[in-house]
């Protein structure tokens, strides 16, 4: 049977873009993904051991743009011979970028592949690429799109998720973040020599539901919505908005790397694996709701021969606080097993990263709990979805 197996995954601390710039605004993409294999170097990784390198990316323009993992590698001093490429599908980018390393090593294309996701936030901005979809007016009436934002409210309405109830779960997010344990798999951002960010940064111990309710909505007089009533005129809009600053995602910078092999490749790394890959899906549904991510993880439950009951760690993007509450719902989850650290409202998600980041922390948690299953959720715009499960190993 084909398998792929985890070696080791890591992640950089999210650090939070700000108007004066974040505190990682001034180092570049590639550093940031380069650190990264520097690290995995550290932690015994034999870069002479990896076939290839497959990082997601979620705006691949400017500095983020032609062949960022190649260009990682040569900045790390790896072997010539370790190439490296890009890809890109929106927010699901990096878990995209590990389930293609899984379907090689499976397949016996390749031993050992980096794969993960890098986010620049700070330097080149979401849809500084000006794609068409979001610029071309023809093609956004003919395809129906509207911003993120947009779709996360008009999710939220079509089930009946209240404001409060947004409000509630973002809360409960800070809370978590806040009380999440340290982990040896955050990588320290270094410098010049000096440590320039060890942990998450954005998370808020005084986040609280009254100063929540006081945040104005962000979207409710965006004019897609004119859109939206033509074509899902079934739905009924929430007057006035529902997703604030406090209950959407907080931009951040960031990169993670997943070492992904095959069994053979434990004699080459010289370790053993810690995790399989069961299952993976990507998935799509109409557009503008971001319903995807529960299909994507019924398709991937399904193909590791699991269900929801067999999880013990759920990490689902806060890609919105709507969409974490709507698949805990859909798969009937206890909402204790989702995301049990926070999640993005709290410490951000910078899009490619955040598949990685996600199974960081979805590995961590089962570490912790000597739980066996995890899945990992991510949505996107042009309602796309991804999954990924994962049997830790002991």
């Amino acid at each position: 049977m084909p398998e792929a197996y985890i070696y080791d995954a890591i992640r950089l601390p999210r650090a939070r873009v700000r108007k004066a710039g974040g505190t990682l605004a001034e180092i570049p993409p590639y550093e940031l993904f380069g650190q990264l294999l520097t690290a995995l170097e550290s932690r015994s990784l034999s870069a002479d051991s990896v076939d290839d390198i497959v990082v997601g990316i979620g705006t691949p323009v400017g500095e983020q743009g032609g062949n960022l993992a190649r260009a990682a590698a040569l900045w790390a001093g790896w072997p010539d011979r370790v190439p490296g490429g890009v890809v890109s599908r929106l927010c699901c980018s990096g878990l995209d970028a590990v389930d293609i390393a899984a379907a090689r090593v499976a397949a016996g294309y390749a031993e050992v592949i980096v794969a993960g996701g890098v986010e620049s936030m700070s330097r080149v901005p979401m849809l500084s690429d000006r794609p068409a979809i979001a610029t071309d007016a023809d093609l956004g009436e003919r395809t129906g799109f509207v911003t993120i934002g947009v779709s996360a409210d008009l999710t939220a309405a079509a089930f009946g998720i209240t404001r409060a109830e947004l409000d509630a779960y973002a809360v409960r997010s800070h809370r978590k973040a806040c009380a999440a344990p340290s982990s040896g798999s955050v990588i320290p951002v270094v410098k010049g020599g000096s440590v320039l960010l060890a942990a998450d940064e954005g998370a808020r111990a005084d986040a609280g539901s009254d100063s929540f309710a006081a945040l104005p909505a962000l979207f409710g007089d965006d004019p897609a919505w004119a859109r939206v009533a033509r074509r899902l005129p079934e739905i009924p809009r929430s007057a006035g908005g529902l997703h604030t600053i406090a209950t959407a995602p907080q931009l951040a910078d960031g990169a993670s790397a997943v070492v992904v092999g095959g069994r053979r490749a434990a004699q080459a790394l010289g370790r053993a694996p810690i995790a399989k890959i069961v299952g993976t899906a990507h998935t799509a549904v109409r557009s503008p709701l971001l319903t995807a991510p529960a299909a994507a993880a019924r398709l991937a439950l399904r193909r590791a021969g699991l269900t929801p009951a067999d999880l013990h760690v759920v990490e689902a993007n806060e890609s919105f606080a709507v969409t974490p509450i709507l698949l805990t719902r859909e798969l009937n989850l206890d909402e204790e097993l989702v995301n049990p650290s926070g999640g993005a409202l709290a410490v951000g998600h910078p899009l490619g990263a955040t598949g990685g980041n996600l199974i960081v922390q979805a590995l961590d948690a089962l570490t912790r709990t000597g739980g066996e299953h995890a899945l990992v959720t991510i949505p996107a715009a042009l309602g796309l979805g991804s999954a990924v499960v994962l049997r830790r190993l002991e």
